[in-house]
């Protein structure tokens, strides 16, 4: 599949009901197509395959879509490659839905926790907001375990005082994670509130959200909402 075909590819599976319902959550300077995320999938796993992937890397995208094929992409390539590619990847992403998808494909990160913390701690460190929010999603997806709730919550502290939505929305949806699955220690931490008013409410908000959490509990975490 050369660039043109690729290019044919993309247009047929243009879906403009689907553009015009998805365009409304997703903030992007990039051209949005409308192209349904399996489809996105799908031709990233034919350009892989088909061997054509270092020349799809190098191309500038000049769409949402072809933005987030790049990531699909490096997720299909083994580990160390996945590695050295994702830091600049990620610095031409400028949306959460790209950051959340290509994160959740980055599957062989499971079998390196260890090694890819030290890329991890980078990322938070990053003036970029998306690389920010890459890291915080990457701990969401793999990391919260018993082995890591530690090492998430000394992360949480690095980069609570960051005032971009889309870091502060991902420290919300970390911390729910954690409570779901690590209720107690979570518990605690929140009863610290180290955390900024707005982050510390909006985690207790996603929490009270989940089906996952009985009332008695959501109830319960009403006296750690903070004031302004």
């Amino acid at each position: 599949m050369n660039y043109s075909d690729f290019q044919i590819e993309l247009t047929r599976l243009v879906d403009d009901d689907y553009r015009d319902f998805a365009i409304k959550g997703i903030l992007t300077n990039y051209a949005f197509l409308g192209v349904r995320t399996p489809d996105l999938r799908a031709l990233a796993a034919k350009i892989v395959k088909n061997g054509n992937a270092a020349d799809f890397l190098n191309l500038s995208p000049k769409s949402y879509e072809e933005l987030t094929i790049q990531g699909f992409i490096i997720a299909h390539l083994p580990y160390e490659e996945m590695k050295k590619l994702l830091p600049n990847y990620i610095k031409k992403v400028d949306n959460w839905a790209t950051t959340d998808m290509v994160v959740s494909s980055l599957k062989s990160i499971k079998k390196h926790q260890e090694d890819f913390l030290d890329e991890i701690d980078q990322f938070l460190k990053s003036s970029h907001e998306f690389t920010v929010r890459t890291g915080l999603v990457c701990l969401k997806s793999y990391y919260v375990t018993p082995e890591y709730l530690a090492v998430i919550f000394d992360r949480i502290k690095e980069v609570k005082d960051r005032e971009e939505y889309y870091i502060r929305m991902a420290i919300a949806w970390l911390m729910a994670e954690c409570f779901i699955k690590f209720p107690d220690e979570t518990y605690e931490f929140l009863s610290s509130k180290i955390l900024p008013v707005w982050t510390q409410n909006k985690t207790i908000s996603k929490i009270r959200d989940s089906y996952r959490v009985p009332k008695e509990i959501k109830d319960a975490l009403l006296e750690l909402k903070a004031k302004p």
